[in-house]
């Protein structure tokens, strides 16, 4: 495999993944930090594998023709059993590393079944899913648990919730998580959500919060989790 092959920026603009130099630049990161798990045998789940959607106003039975970030990953990863996770249809994509789950994730107990059928459990977990935050949170909350020791969980666009899905005056998941780099401790607007977060705090060992392209002055954009 070549060196350029082995850049995740470039594969992500090859396959034409926003996680790319064009838009988020995310692949920057994710190149640090996942390039120790590069060619071990891992478990990989993405969330959210196509911009659109429900989150943008478009049925969630759209007509899917592309993954891009998923052929990235398969190639990033040439070891990898890769998972995805949708609320729209991709079961077209065929591949031998590559198993698809639809899901909601407005549904605790549809993420908690897509969770139990990911096995071995995941090292890396990416929610690029709707953006809501009780998407988001839900994803969290049934999904960071499954998570291998020493995993990696992310959560992207932490910038955007889409306005068909967010619930008014619910905590936003980049001030969730703010409040715990503050105080060691979830705070939220309901207090079963917090309690449910704080139970977790045992299996984090470190959260760092990334802004937008990586610019201080910048609202926050990226979150990675590690857990213990």
């Amino acid at each position: 495999m070549s060196d350029k092959a082995e850049n995740l920026t470039d594969l992500a603009d090859r396959y034409g993944s926003d996680k790319g130099s064009t838009k988020h630049r995310y692949t920057e990161l994710y190149h640090m930090l996942f390039h120790p798990y590069r060619r071990r045998k891992i478990t990989f789940l993405e969330m959210g594998l196509l911009i659109g959607g429900p989150e943008h106003g478009i049925d969630k039975d759209r007509k899917t023709e592309d993954c891009p970030s998923i052929r990235m990953w398969l190639e990033y990863f040439p070891n990898a059993n890769i998972h995805g996770l949708d609320v729209s249809d991709f079961s077209w994509f065929k591949h031998e590393r590559f198993t698809f789950h639809r899901c909601d994730m407005d549904d605790r107990a549809e993420i908690a079944r897509a969770a139990q059928e990911i096995t071995p459990a995941p090292d890396i977990i990416i929610d690029d899913a709707s953006h809501a935050s009780h998407h988001q949170q839900n994803g969290f909350l049934e999904m960071f648990p499954r998570l291998a020791s020493g995993g990696l969980y992310v959560i992207e666009d932490l910038r955007w919730q889409p306005e068909p899905y967010e619930k008014p005056g619910i905590t936003k998941t980049a001030a969730l998580f703010r409040s715990f780099q503050d105080d060691r401790k979830f705070t939220h607007s309901d207090p079963a959500v917090a309690e449910e977060f704080n139970a977790l705090i045992p299996e984090i060992s470190a959260c760092i919060i990334e802004p937008v392209k990586y610019q201080r002055k910048r609202r926050d954009q990226v979150m990675v989790v590690h857990k213990r």
